[in-house]
């Protein structure tokens, strides 16, 4: 049938009922169904199912039976459009159809290969998942034909679902069930029983736990992620879980009404009616959950193919949402609590709930070997290890570890080459990671595909491709076959691969999947992290912030860090014992500061040679970190060429006396004098006492050169107003003035680098701000490393603008 027939029986005119060309609203991913209460001449049930953009319905006069095998008579009429599923109303008498409309219930459903193919065969074995209806059933056609009409007959099957009830046993009365504001309907039967015992007291138990604390505000909450680790850590201070292989989603109960979302705040709640339902069935008003959404096979493992089959409607697998965390319970905010004590609340939580769609994610302390290798076993993609007493922290974080069995990583697709000999589709897909905050090439993946995948995958790269190449290709590969076809890069794929070659690229590897639920953004090299001890170390007294804690900090802002130090030489300012212990500096490298940690010979001022530390990665930094690294100072030159700087920092030291309105003047007026030779420069507060003018140049001047210029420069300011600047470092002349320190562009000087932490009471930050926020700015230590962060996260545009560009000015001669 086709909506023609719908059309050609009403007039839109006089009827309520939607036309076909108007849209459904909030329309998800998964086949929606929709069973209306008609109280038209003859009292009945519309049964409607999604089919290839429209609702194939039937009439079924005594509604559904939850009875196993109880056949209930369907007739088949017009299809409707998918914009129906919202209606309820009254049809004006004299009007097909005429009589009131209610919704009964709604939801997505499943079916096992293709929906058209089991229509026209006459028998469609299929899963609802509503508010009323759940579980498997059946639609058979018989030869009977009435009218023109064919007759079908609606089944229930035998699951745990099925039950001694009807369709009006499901109504509080006769009268229509009461409409939900999402469109889906509440009635006084829900899939879970309310629960017979006394609820507990949810709110005491919550604020009972150790770093508990009111919830000052009822919003969202950002995941945790893991890093890669090749071996599960020792000690019973780890706890094990399985890697569930499925969708990471979150639930947000705001009272009593759950809503679903994926890692990358996705809306999914209407894509799964059933575990909401579940949710709101556990009695609490106000919870934020985390776990993993996965489908179950026939021997309870999961499976990530059939998770995406019946998310895309042709497949038919169990969905479970596996629940592993609970952040927030009755306004209480959790975020504090050691992970120990969260999972035993989530299990006391769950404890009633009888409804299979929810799941708790077990665990084991300590045995980390032991679990991974049973986890082998069981068939299962590997284990998460995660520290007991850690609290959540959104971001990727060292405190939780994701183990595997065989490698594998998320790239992304920057391009692919033509396809050969029978091949349709493409032939080979080109891969980068994010590295430094740009995409870095890592080779090309030609196995791994079926025929089906090949198509699907070239119609999704057909939009997006480009002229230009969409990544810089590495020295040893100076082109590419002809036949290669760039993409903007924004998809990601899943490849399987076994290690990385001497030049950086992936071994053997095979494609596993698209990965539809992460972005370009989510994508980090995961090499082996290194794992925090002593991760409850408390670092910065004032403050409470303990050495994971800078951890996690250091690798939410990498991204943004690590082109301020990448690949330069460091000088590191360490604090095993925290910043109330004794603080050292380092610049040469030791073995001891970790694998991922680099060093380049450079020659000293006598001759010599030295090897000074570098890194070049987020594994590298977070080496720092684990050996108690709080301030990276980077050299104003790049390893590749020590000895020509590309950058030179004017820091502005007020001394005793100085107001800070003085020091943003200063700061304005060394732009305004720079712009005067032709130089533009950009600004950051220092994390002390003042601010840094910072002017990138190119890399042709010696340092002596440069260093003469930046002294002719401050000296020029200082002569040109004594009462405000001096440009010496005696501190006797620095009282009531301002000392523009120049000093540190000699060879081998540093500075702090944007986003670095400062070993200072409150743990302030060094940020880079626009010129225009300067007016704001209140002090040089203004970002704390709690401001910083949401700095960082909330940032849609570098303040740093046009810095890039800037690298190309050249020193004049003062």
């Amino acid at each position: 049938m086709s909506l023609r027939e719908y059309t050609r029986k009403r007039e839109f005119r006089a009827t309520p009922e939607p036309a076909p060309d108007v849209p459904l609203k909030g329309h998800g991913t998964r086949p929606i169904f929709v069973v209306q209460l008609h109280h038209a001449r003859r009292r009945h049930y519309d049964f409607r199912l999604e089919i290839d953009g429209a609702l194939k319905s039937w009439a079924v006069p005594r509604g559904p039976s939850l009875r196993i095998g109880e056949k209930r008579l369907a007739v088949e009429v017009e299809d409707h459009p998918l914009s129906y599923a919202t209606f309820e109303g009254d049809i004006p008498e004299g009007h097909y159809g005429a009589g009131h409309v209610d919704i009964f219930d709604r939801g997505v459903w499943n079916i096992e290969g293709d929906p058209l193919e089991a229509l026209a065969r006459g028998k469609l074995d299929f899963t609802l998942h509503g508010r009323r209806l759940q579980g498997a059933w059946k639609l058979v056609r018989t030869a009977k034909v009435e009218g023109g009409k064919p007759q079908w007959l609606l089944i229930k099957r035998d699951d745990e679902y099925a039950r001694d009830a009807e369709a009006d046993d499901l109504l509080e009365s006769d009268a229509p069930a009461t409409r939900d504001t999402d469109g889906g309907t509440r009635g006084a039967t829900r899939r879970t029983a309310p629960r017979a015992r006394r609820r507990p007291d949810w709110a005491e138990r919550a604020r009972a736990l150790p770093g508990a604390k009111p919830a000052r505000r009822i919003e969202p909450i950002k995941p945790q992620l893991a890093s890669l680790r090749e071996t599960p850590p020792p000690g019973e201070t780890w706890l094990h879980e399985l890697k569930w292989d499925g969708y990471r989603m979150l639930a947000d109960i705001v009272d009593g009404r759950a809503r679903l979302r994926s890692r990358n705040d996705l809306d999914w709640t209407a894509e799964h009616p059933d575990i909401v339902a579940a949710l709101e069935a556990l009695g609490v008003e106000d919870a934020v959950l985390d776990g993993e959404l996965i489908a179950v096979d026939a021997h309870g493992r999961d499976d990530f193919a059939a998770l995406q089959r019946t998310l895309e409607g042709s497949g038919n697998a169990p969905l479970r949402y596996v629940l592993f965390d609970v952040m927030r319970l009755a306004r209480i905010d959790l975020t504090g609590v050691p992970l120990i004590e969260r999972k035993r609340l989530l299990a006391a939580l769950l404890e009633g709930n009888t409804d299979p769609v929810l799941a708790y994610s077990a665990h084991v302390v300590g045995h980390g070997p032991e679990v991974f290798a049973a986890s082998r076993k069981q068939g299962m993609e590997g284990i998460i290890s995660k520290a007991v007493d850690a609290r959540y922290t959104p971001g990727r974080t060292a405190s939780w570890l994701k183990v595997k069995h065989a490698q594998s990583d998320e790239f992304v697709i920057v391009g692919y080459t033509a396809p050969k000999g029978a091949r349709r589709g493409f032939g080979a897909l080109l891969l980068a990671t994010r590295e430094a905050g740009r995409l870095k090439y890592v080779g090309r993946v030609g196995t791994g595909y079926d025929d089906a995948t090949l198509r699907a995958l070239a119609a999704r790269m057909e939009p997006l491709k480009r002229r230009t190449p969409t990544v810089e290709l590495p020295p040893h590969l100076p082109q590419l076959p002809r036949d290669v076809t760039w993409i903007e890069p924004r998809l990601v794929a899943e490849i399987a691969f076994r290690g990385w070659g001497k030049e950086g690229l992936v071994r053997q590897g095979s494609f596993q999947r698209l990965r539809e639920d992460k972005t370009v953004e989510d994508v980090v090299p995961q090499s082996a992290a290194p794992v925090i001890s002593s991760p409850t170390k408390v670092i910065f007294p004032e403050s409470g912030i303990t050495k994971q804690q800078v951890a996690d900090y250091y690798r939410a802002v990498a991204h943004l860090l690590l082109p301020e130090v990448a690949r330069r030489p460091l000088s590191l300012i360490r604090c095993p014992d925290g910043i109330k212990g004794q603080c050292f500096f380092q610049k040469h490298h030791a073995e001891t500061l970790g694998p991922n940690v680099r060093s380049v010979a450079i020659r000293e001022k006598e001759g010599g040679r030295e090897n000074y530390v570098y890194i070049d990665s987020v594994e590298g930094l977070l080496d720092l970190v684990q050996m108690n690294v709080l301030e990276l100072h980077p050299w104003g030159a790049r390893i590749e060429d020590v000895e020509r700087p590309d950058r030179l920092v004017f820091d502005l030291d007020p001394g005793e006396g100085v107001e800070w309105k003085a020091v943003a003047a200063a700061a304005r007026e060394v732009r305004d004098r720079l712009a005067e030779v032709g130089l533009t420069s950009f600004l950051r507060t220092s994390g002390g006492k003042g601010l840094h003018v910072v002017v990138p140049i190119a890399p042709e001047q010696t340092w002596a050169r440069a260093k003469a210029f930046c002294e002719a420069f401050a000296d020029a300011m200082a002569l040109q107003a004594p009462h405000r600047y001096v440009a010496t470092a005696s501190k006797a002349k620095r009282k009531g003035v301002i000392f523009i320190d120049w000093l540190r562009n000699g060879r081998g000087a540093t500075s702090v680098a944007s986003w670095s932490l400062r070993a200072r009471p409150k743990a302030p930050v060094a940020v880079p701000i626009r010129w225009d926020e300067l007016g704001r700015v209140k002090s040089g230590a203004d970002y704390d490393m709690a401001r910083a962060l949401r700095r960082a996260a909330s940032q849609r545009k570098d303040p740093w603008e046009g810095f890039q560009a800037a690298t190309r000015q050249k020193l004049v001669k003062l």
